[in-house]
């Protein structure tokens, strides 16, 4: 029997295996693969991947702890300094009269108050022109407030009332004027208004230049020159207190009782006076204090749900046992069990109405701490705040946590660098997983190489040997897995 070669077909089929493959053995090589490198790299793929959930799960702990931190250190201020705790609240009887606030430097007192004018500021007037596009003249205007002046020059582009105001309106140095035109049944008018009130601030307006027109806008007392008409004189407000007479170049007058702020905003009826309290107020103190009451309780909780065990839940919050944390509630119930000698009958928290709860919180007994405010709400506020009070120790404390150096800024840059490692090994498996996954490709595409061939031999063997018998696919595979040929006669 001549021996005749496979090559041809065996070729053929290895070709096929190069881009599909499984076709020689049957097999899904690619799920093989997969799941074989899937395996090879789980241990370490689990561990990273825990690592990494680990580790966001403390940023974003430290995260809650440095927000309820921010949130109790913004109700300090007012209770750091004892003047501003220690508040006053203002209050005039005759509202149309004048109004009143206070700053940390009131005192309680009683005063008598009478507005017999208000501060104002300078109105000139022009006469009537025949419309706002009607030409005035040329030339340069001048006007002075106080000791500011500016020169606006005026030429046949603006020499209307309308573009006299814009000119004077848009100067880069106006002194402290506006102007506007005013329709009226005469005719239209161009009005100038100073901007600040009091005596000093009057207005003038002269000429230069030109053809002679702006001198319709001169206004010019001290030179005898009056061509426009002042309809309001800048003058001071005078008032009195307590029957004792001052003045101010502004309706809002500052310190002239200390620590209080007056808004005048009218006259009082000729001979009467009207009645200026200032008194403590605890209200402004008592929220003070609850919202810090509040925001205390904030990191309170927040501490015990990131460092606790659930046993319901069986769950143990992500910074459980940690040590920064227990520190800082160490250090912050010191500061707050403290007893100090401000006196007064107010020594420590419990004096002013906030008492620890069995949970760890504080609660406030509105009675005892209104009790506290009123009796001496001067003591109230050192027990609180100034040097070696509870609110500024625990602001010192706060800020050695949550301060640029902090130690929240140190932890959390060590668990970011933590997680940019793990960010590397991950890059790293997953390198090393895709070459091991193209080894198994190649060699399981190899295998399947070879078991195509054989199947190819087996097929032209049979057929050389058993040349009357028809050839089944199936039976040549049978055959072959059984590891028998068949050779009939």
């Amino acid at each position: 029997m001549s021996s005749i070669s496979p090559t041809g077909s065996s070729a053929s089929a290895s070709n096929a295996l190069i881009t599909s493959t499984g076709i020689g053995s049957g097999l899904n090589i690619n799920a093989i693969v997969s799941a074989l490198t899937s395996a090879y790299g789980a241990a370490q793929t689990n561990e990273l991947n825990s690592e990494q959930t680990t580790l966001n799960a403390q940023v974003s702990a430290y995260g809650t702890f440095s927000s309820a931190l921010s949130t109790l250190q913004a109700t300090l201020g007012t209770l750091e300094s004892p003047g501003q705790l220690a508040g006053f609240a203002a209050t005039v009887a005759d509202k149309s009269i004048a109004s009143a606030t206070t700053s940390s430097d009131a005192v309680a007192g009683q005063y008598s108050l009478q507005v017999q004018n208000l501060a104002t500021a300078a109105t000139l007037t022009s006469r009537a022109f025949g419309s706002t596009t009607t030409p005035v003249g040329t030339g340069t205007l001048t006007l002075s407030v106080g000791g500011s002046s500016s020169s606006i020059g005026i030429d046949s582009s603006n020499d209307t009332l309308a573009g006299i105001a814009s000119a004077i309106n848009s100067a880069a140095d106006n002194p402290g004027v506006s102007a506007s035109v005013i329709n009226t049944v005469l005719g239209a008018r161009l009005v100038i208004t100073g901007t600040s009130t009091g005596a000093a601030n009057g207005i003038t307006v002269t000429q230069t230049g030109g053809d002679g027109g702006l001198a319709a806008l001169v206004y010019d007392p001290a030179n005898g020159v009056t061509n426009l008409t002042q309809t309001q004189a800048a003058q001071d407000a005078n008032y009195s207190i307590d029957g004792y007479a001052a003045t101010s170049a502004s309706n809002v007058v500052e310190n002239a009782i200390t620590g209080v702020t007056l808004t005048l905003t009218g006259a009082s009826a000729a001979n009467t006076s009207t009645t200026l309290t200032v008194s403590p107020d605890n209200s402004a103190a008592s929220t003070s204090i609850g919202t810090f009451v509040t925001a205390l309780n904030g990191v309170i909780s927040a501490i015990q749900g990131l460092t606790g065990y659930n046993p319901a839940t069986q769950t143990a919050g992500a910074l459980n046992g940690n040590a920064t944390l227990e520190t800082f509630q160490n250090q912050l119930q010191g500061i707050l069990d403290q007893v100090s000698g401000s006196g007064a009958g107010v020594h420590s928290l419990t004096d002013i109405g906030i008492n620890a709860n069995p949970d760890g919180s504080y609660s406030t007994n509105s009675n005892t701490l209104s009790n506290a405010l009123s009796a001496n709400l001067s003591a109230v506020g050192k027990l609180l705040g100034g040097t070696g009070g509870i609110a500024t120790k625990i602001d010192a404390l706060i800020k050695q946590y949550t301060g640029p150096a902090g130690l929240l800024a140190t932890i959390n840059q060590g668990l970011q660098s933590s997680l940019a490692n793990v960010t590397q090994q991950q890059t790293a498996l997953n390198a090393e997983l895709a070459i091991y996954s193209a080894t198994l490709t190649q060699q399981y595409n190899a295998m399947d190489t070879a078991i195509a061939q054989l199947k190819e031999m087996q097929t032209y063997l049979t057929a050389e040997f058993n040349p009357n018998q028809s050839t089944s696919s199936s039976s040549s595979n049978s055959s072959l897995s059984s590891g028998t040929l068949g050779t009939g006669g």
